[in-house]
């Protein structure tokens, strides 16, 4: 989910936005009830900001609406044109908006920056380098799952869904297997750091993350430019075309990138379809029963409850949506969750159905900015399901009550306790 990461505001409701309701418990239990009443109520819903704010907020949750704005030039990803951030100029951390080179990847990039940076990490990293990592994901399943096999109770989180995206990504990258944990921490705060606290307080986590991992990842290059190996970030350094290659802020911003957004989403991603396979048991023995359905599940799940739950576009001029007039500058918010349950498109969207074909959920995004990382993601996914209900055909909830992250865009557990 690389290309959806960063363009997301979890920041928004920690930095000042008047998008609290989200944010709410209740919310964070369920958003989905909220997303439909917003959707029948106002699609295209400009959000009552007072005068004062210095620009427009929309928020859209239907499908068709956000779908043509993730297609359409008219709609910038660089946060930096939106008039509230530039009225605010506290309110996002500055390496956010790109302007630490280190942070400005392809993601808060548009075209022709965009088309170069992903055109040059596109040679990198492959499908057939994603596919070929498949044996050592299977074998980090099985021994990620051997350490709680016999377990009368565990957590799914820590157990699994935290460290194997974690480890798989680290790997890729070619990242020492001494600093895993510590490689691990630094994304988490990045990500945990932008969702709980006060702004100065979150801020504050989130630069002292940034600082190290930026100064970690550097000493990799450097290295890496000294003595070539057979890894993501020599293939990154090596990537080229007939006239450019990666520029050094460029490697640092990828590399990043390809971190966080490489496994705190496919975390969410087990984490979320694992409780939603749980309470739905008919469609977990469903799946019991006929294996052959576990990849298309996936992309149920992801439908389902998608561990991105919004991303943002700015208009860099003015436009119509919905019948709604948008100005230039003003900041929309993609309920991509809302649009992955939205009745036009999918019927009974509230349903889970791991038989249901031709998903063509928007978790990954779409357009020029779809995910980079989506067939890494899906493989991740597949192989920890395949494996888990394979060794765990019993596993049930061993509560009635989950904890969710206090980040409404980027959706995931805190932990998920079962037995069997």
């Amino acid at each position: 989910m690389a290309e959806t990461l960063a363009t997301t505001p979890p920041i928004l409701p920690r930095f000042g936005l008047p998008i609290g309701p989200l944010a709410s418990p209740e919310v964070l239990a369920d958003p989905y009830p909220l997303y439909h009443a917003l959707r029948k109520a106002s699609p295209v819903l400009r959000a009552p900001l007072p005068a004062e704010a210095g620009g427009e907020l929309w928020i859209l949750t239907r499908y068709a609406d956000i779908e043509g704005v993730l297609h359409d030039a008219r709609f910038s990803v660089e946060r930096e044109r939106a008039a509230l951030v530039r009225a605010n100029p506290t309110l996002i951390p500055r390496a956010l908006l790109g302007e630490s080179g280190a942070f400005r990847s392809m993601l808060i990039m548009d075209p022709p920056d965009h088309t170069r940076v992903r055109g040059l990490v596109s040679r990198a990293f492959t499908p057939r380098r994603a596919a070929a990592l498949a044996p050592r994901i299977e074998a980090l399943v099985d021994e990620l799952l051997d350490g709680v096999s016999g377990s009368e109770e565990w957590d799914v989180m820590g157990a699994l869904a935290a460290p194997l995206p974690a480890i798989v990504i680290a790997e890729l990258l070619g990242v020492p297997a001494r600093d895993h944990r510590q490689f691990k921490e630094w994304s988490s705060q990045l990500v945990s750091g932008l969702g709980a606290g006060s702004p100065e307080e979150a801020r504050a986590r989130f630069e002292g993350a940034l600082g190290s991992l930026l100064d970690y990842l550097g000493g990799i290059v450097a290295e890496r430019r000294r003595e070539p190996r057979d890894d993501l970030i020599t293939a990154l350094i090596q990537a080229r075309d007939e006239r450019d290659a990666l520029r050094e802020n460029e490697l640092l911003a990828t590399a990043n990138l390809l971190l966080v957004a490489g496994h705190e989403t496919t975390t969410n991603l087990i984490g979320n379809g694992l409780l939603a396979l749980l309470r739905h048991p008919g469609e977990l023995a469903r799946l019991h029963a006929e294996p052959g359905l576990l990849r298309g599940a996936i992309e149920e799940l992801l439908r389902f409850d998608s561990p991105v739950q919004a991303t943002v576009r700015i208009a860099r001029e003015p436009a119509e949506l919905g019948g709604q007039s948008i100005a230039e500058g003003a900041l929309v918010f993609l309920s991509l969750g809302a649009a992955n349950r939205d009745p036009e498109v999918f019927a009974d969207p509230d349903r889970l159905d791991v038989g249901r074909s031709d998903v063509h959920h928007l978790s990954f995004g779409h357009g020029p900015h779809f995910c980079l990382g989506a067939n890494l993601a899906r493989l991740e996914a597949e192989i920890a399901f395949r494996r888990l209900l394979a060794r765990f055909p019993r596993l049930a909830l061993a509560t009635d009550k989950v904890e969710w992250r206090p980040n409404p865009v980027l959706r995931g557990l805190v932990a998920l306790p079962v037995r069997g």
